[in-house]
């Protein structure tokens, strides 16, 4: 399933939050990535699981072992001039590749305005980002010793797709559904889309990298608890 629209027709603030989030990951990628092809930066501020847990910089390589307890490869790392933890916030504007941005800024580019809509620019803010710490987490908690960097806005913008469920089921969204054009609510459209991260995971080895399936579905969670507690007090 993948979104090229949605209803906006009860959008009426301008979701400059929104753009400012779509902006840096892609001033981030081009400018300081280089189009992915600065590793230094890349490595340096993605998020390894085991630097969180430890507290510890790696540098240099470092042996990937798989779900088998055998070594598969081998991963270059870089030291970051800050805190090893500063990453979970640097990490949030990194991308892979130009298909892992573009996705993912059209995710956010259809869903993120409504919710800024409803909850205001601050508090928008505050929940894309905490969105984003939860689904770190989640992926950490799945494997402490994982030293494949993590990278990505996808765990934050899941927390807006849980977020956008629950408070906006009955909107239309226009999505390419099995390669056909289709207009289907909301929760039919993210119901697909959660339940195929749940199965997904399920029979995907995350040793060896890849898509980071429990950041996804983390990050949806979050949004979908969290979201009620942050639009207190706004008009929905």
């Amino acid at each position: 399933m993948f979104p090229i629209g949605d209803d906006d027709q009860n959008v009426h603030l301008m979701p400059i939050v929104n753009y400012a989030f779509i902006g840096i990951n892609v001033l981030v990628f081009v400018l300081l990535q280089g189009l992915g092809g600065n590793d230094a930066f890349t490595y340096a501020f993605s998020l390894v699981p085991q630097e969180i847990v430890t507290g510890v910089d790696l540098q240099g390589l470092a042996p990937v072992v798989g779900s088998n307890g055998k070594v598969i490869g081998e991963i270059q790392h870089y030291s970051t001039p800050l805190p090893v933890y500063f990453n979970f916030l640097s990490s949030m504007f990194m991308h892979g590749s130009i298909m892992h941005i573009l996705g993912n800024m059209m995710f956010l580019w259809v869903f993120g305005d409504n919710l800024e809509n409803l909850l205001g620019h601050v508090r928008y803010a505050i929940f894309y980002i905490v969105c984003g710490f939860a689904a770190a987490v989640s992926q950490i908690v799945m494997d402490t010793s994982l030293v494949i960097p993590m990278l990505g806005a996808s765990g934050a913008i899941s927390g807006v797709l849980g977020g956008y469920v629950l408070m906006f089921p009955n909107n239309q969204v226009r999505a390419l559904l099995f390669n056909f054009l289709t207009t289907i609510p909301a929760y039919i459209a993210l119901g697909i889309w959660i339940v195929y991260q749940i199965v997904i995971s399920f029979l995907t080895d995350s040793s060896g990298g890849g898509v980071a399936y429990a950041a996804h579905i983390g990050g949806f969670i979050a949004g979908f608890v969290l979201i009620k507690v942050f639009a207190l007090g706004r008009n929905s």
